[in-house]
């Protein structure tokens, strides 16, 4: 039983007590399978194969502390600014708690750029807290790497041309628009 996790659930004794057994060999990333079986095997020799699967492990790079990995897989524009000692020092600071997907953009096998954005719960001595980014990640040398970032991405702004009463209804039927569409 070294494998797992044991939870109990504090129920009130009004319900029945349930014991729950949650694999602790997990992967952090939230896909539901084996560390060995979806992000593990990018950690040592494996390229991830599309851009979601890159995020997906530089994710779980950053809860489990490897920071070697993280520094491979950014872009030559990004290595620069990573320092992998300071990264390993301040690692046990944040705890990560959750990843959710947004959108994923491009970033197959094929193509050679794409996006994915992403949310990262997380908690540190301030408390809980909330990353949210929209990643952008390309090809060099024939795998995928993080290239740029931007943070707490907004949607565009939908603009909404409001019609006169008067003015001609944009359904294109020729009356006006209260007697049309605005009736």
């Amino acid at each position: 039983m070294t494998d797992a996790a044991i939870i109990h659930s504090p129920i009130p004794a009004l319900f029945k007590q349930e014991t729950f057994v949650i694999p602790t060999n997990t992967c952090p990333c939230g896909s539901g399978l084996a560390l060995d079986g979806c992000c593990g095997p990018y950690f040592d020799t494996m390229a991830a194969p599309t851009a979601e699967a890159l995020m997906r492990s530089r994710y779980s790079a950053h809860v489990l502390g490897k920071g070697r990995y993280l520094a491979d897989t950014l872009s030559q524009k990004q290595r620069a600014d990573f320092d992998v000692a300071e990264f390993e020092a301040s690692f046990d600071q944040v705890k990560w708690s959750g990843l959710e997907i947004r959108e994923t953009t491009g970033g197959s096998e094929s193509d050679e750029s794409g996006t994915v954005e992403f949310i990262a719960r997380c908690q540190d001595k301030n408390g809980p807290g909330v990353h949210h980014e929209l990643s952008t990640f390309i090809r060099e040398d024939n795998r995928w790497v993080f290239h740029d970032c931007i943070m707490n991405p907004k949607a565009a702004t939908r603009r909404v041309e409001k019609v006169g009463r008067n003015a001609p209804c944009p359904c294109g039927s020729g009356k006006k628009y209260k007697k049309c569409c605005g009736a």
